[in-house]
C-alpha cells in the first residue's frame, strides 16, 4: 500500500512499483468509496445495497402523506405535516453529509490522478500502458462522480421544495386547528349557556311548583278545618232532621208552585173575558229549566192529542214575535238553555181549529246551574257519562255507558279507549235538547257532530244535560262559533 502525505508530496522507489497486467478485470466500473483512516491510511467503505436513494425516500413519504390526508382529522394532519417537515430536515442533513463525502471523493481522485501522472513519467513499456489505463479509469470515475453530484444537487432541490411545501402545509394545518379550536370553544360556551338557562328554568319551575303545592296544601288544610268545625257544630241526628225538613219544604214548594200556576192561568183567562169559553188543552209542568212541559186535554170535547198537529214556539213576550222551534212537534217539550227568559207557546191544529196554549211566565233558570258551569269552564276538558239512544235517527239497542268529552276546542264521544266520534267546533255542528221524547226529554240532547252523523244522548240527570249544553256553547262561542239546534242559528244570531 502506498502512503500519501498531507503535503501532497510522495517518495516512491522504482522497485516498489509492482507491474500491473494488461488483462486485469475490475469488479466494478465504479471507483470504490474510500476515506482516510488512522495514520493517513485510505480505507474502503462498503456501501449497503439495501439503502434506498434519497429520491425514493422522498417519493414514498409524499405518497404516504397524500394517501393518509383523506382520512386524517385536522389535528392528526397537522401532526403528520410536522413529522414530514422533520423528516425533510433530516433528509436535507443527509444530503449535506453526502455532499461533503462527494467533495472528499473529488480530493482523493485528484490526488490519485496526480500520483498516477507522476508514475507514468517514471515507467516505460507495458507498465506505462497500465498506468495510462488506470489514469483513464480515474478520469471516467471523475465523470461519474460529477454526474452523481448533479443528481445529488437535483435531489437536494427536490428535498428543499418538499420541505417548503410541508412547512407551508404545517402552517395551514395549524391555522385550521386554531380556527376549529376557537369554533369548538364557542360551541362549548354556547352549550354551557344553554345548559345554564335550562337549569335556571328547571329551578324556577321547581320553585313555582313548591309554592303552588304549598298554597294548595294550605287551602286543603283550611277546608279540612272548616269541615271539622261544621262537623263539631252539627251532630248527625240534627243533620238528618234538617235534611228531612228541607225535603218536606221542597214538596210543599212544588205544590204551592203548581197551585200558583193554576191561579195564574185562571187569572189570565179571566182578564181576556173568556170565562164562558171552555178550555180544550192546557200546559202542565214546572216552567223552569230542568223540567218538561206536557200538553193535555182538559175537556171531554177535546180531540185526542195524538190526532192533533202540534208546533212549539218561543217568544219574548205574550203576543210578541214568535220563533219556531224546529223539530218540537210532540206533546212533550223539555226547555233548554235557549228558552230561559222566554215564553213557550204551542199551536195545536185539529178539525180545522187552531188552538194556542202558552206558559204563564218566562222559563226560569235552574238554581245553581250557572255557578256549576262557571266551575267547569276552568277545566280544559269535562267528562259526562251518557247512553246512546239513537244514531242517525235509528234506535241504538246497546245501553252501554259512553263518555262525552266537552273540551275547549272539540267534542269527543268515547267508549273506553275507542273513539266513536270526535269533531272540532264548526258551523256544521249542532247541539240542543231533544225536542220531544217523553219524560226522558229533560235528560237527553241531540248532537250532530257533522253532516251525516248525529246522536241522541241521555245524561245521568237534567243538571248534567243542561250543563253540557251550556259548556259546549260557551267554548264554541270562544271559537267564534254559534252552537245551536236545527234552524236556531239564524234566530240566535239576530
Amino acid at each position: 500500500m502506498t502512503r500519501i502525505g498531507r503535503d501532497f508530496s510522495y517518495t516512491m522507489q522504482k522497485d516498489a512499483v509492482s507491474p500491473v497486467s494488461a488483462d486485469v478485470m475490475f469488479a466494478s466500473s465504479r471507483f470504490p468509496n474510500y476515506k482516510i483512516g488512522a495514520n493517513n491510511q485510505i480505507v474502503e467503505v462498503k456501501e449497503d445495497s439495501k439503502i434506498s436513494s434519497m429520491k425514493e425516500v422522498v417519493a414514498r413519504e409524499t405518497a404516504l402523506l397524500l394517501e393518509q390526508q383523506k382520512r386524517l382529522s385536522v389535528r392528526d394532519l397537522a401532526s403528520k405535516f410536522e413529522k414530514g417537515l422533520a423528516a425533510a430536515a433530516k433528509l436535507s442533513d443527509e444530503a449535506r453529509l453526502k455532499e461533503a463525502a462527494s467533495l472528499e471523493k473529488h480530493v482523493l481522485l485528484r490526488k490519485l490522478r496526480d500520483a498516477l501522472e507522476a508514475l507514468r513519467g517514471r515507467v516505460a513499456g507495458k507498465n506505462k500502458d497500465d498506468v495510462e489505463e488506470a489514469i483513464a479509469m480515474v478520469e471516467a470515475l471523475a465523470v461519474q462522480l460529477t454526474q452523481r453530484e448533479g443528481e445529488l444537487i437535483q435531489e437536494k432541490d427536490e428535498v428543499k421544495n418538499l420541505a417548503t411545501f410541508l412547512k407551508q402545509a404545517s402552517e395551514d394545518a395549524k391555522k385550521i386547528v386554531d380556527k376549529e379550536r376557537a369554533f369548538a370553544r364557542a360551541e362549548i360556551e354556547n352549550a354551557r349557556a344553554s345548559v345554564q338557562r335550562v337549569e335556571e328554568a328547571l329551578q324556577e319551575h321547581e320553585r313555582m311548583s313548591r309554592a303552588l303545592g304549598k298554597q294548595d296544601l294550605e287551602e286543603l288544610m283550611k277546608d279540612v278545618h272548616e269541615a271539622r268545625r261544621i262537623r263539631m257544630l252539627h251532630q248527625p241526628s240534627k243533620v238528618m232532621d234538617m235534611e228531612h225538613e228541607l225535603q218536606a219544604l221542597r214538596i210543599q214548594l212544588a205544590e204551592k208552585s203548581k197551585h200558583y200556576l193554576k191561579l195564574q192561568k185562571e187569572l189570565a183567562m179571566s182578564k181576556k173575558g173568556e170565562e164562558t169559553t171552555p178550555y180544550l188543552y192546557e200546559i202542565d209542568g214546572t216552567e223552569a229549566l230542568g223540567s218538561y212541559l206536557v200538553i193535555y186535554p182538559c175537556s171531554d170535547r177535546a180531540p185526542e192529542i195524538s190526532e192533533c198537529t202540534i208546533q212549539w214556539y218561543r217568544t219574548t213576550s205574550v203576543g210578541g214575535k214568535k220563533e219556531l222551534i224546529s223539530g218540537a212537534t210532540k206533546s212533550v217539550y223539555a226547555p233548554e238553555p235557549f228558552d230561559v227568559g222566554q215564553f213557550l207557546e204551542a199551536v195545536i191544529m185539529t178539525d180545522g181549529q187552531t188552538i194556542t196554549v202558552r206558559t204563564t211566565a218566562p222559563i226560569d233558570p235552574a238554581a245553581g246551574l250557572g255557578n256549576y258551569v262557571e266551575a267547569l269552564v276552568r277545566r280544559h276538558d269535562t267528562e259526562f257519562n251518557v247512553v246512546i239512544i239513537q244514531i242517525n235517527g235509528v234506535d241504538h239497542q246497546s245501553q252501554s255507558i259512553h263518555v262525552l268529552h266537552v273540551g275547549k276546542m272539540r267534542v269527543k264521544l268515547c267508549k273506553g279507549k275507542t273513539t266513536v266520534a270526535k269533531e272540532y267546533y264548526s258551523n256544521s255542528m249542532q247541539l240542543c235538547g231533544v225536542r220531544g221524547g217523553g219524560n226522558a226529554a229533560a235528560q237527553a240532547v241531540y248532537w250532530e257532530a257533522k253532516i251525516g252523523q248525529s246522536f241522541v244522548l241521555a245524561f245521568e240527570s237534567e243538571r248534567e244535560r243542561n250543563a253540557a249544553i251550556m259548556l259546549a256553547r260557551r267554548f264554541a262561542f270562544d271559537c267564534n262559533i254559534m252552537l245551536a239546534g236545527p234552524d236556531d242559528r239564524a234566530a240566535t244570531g239576530t
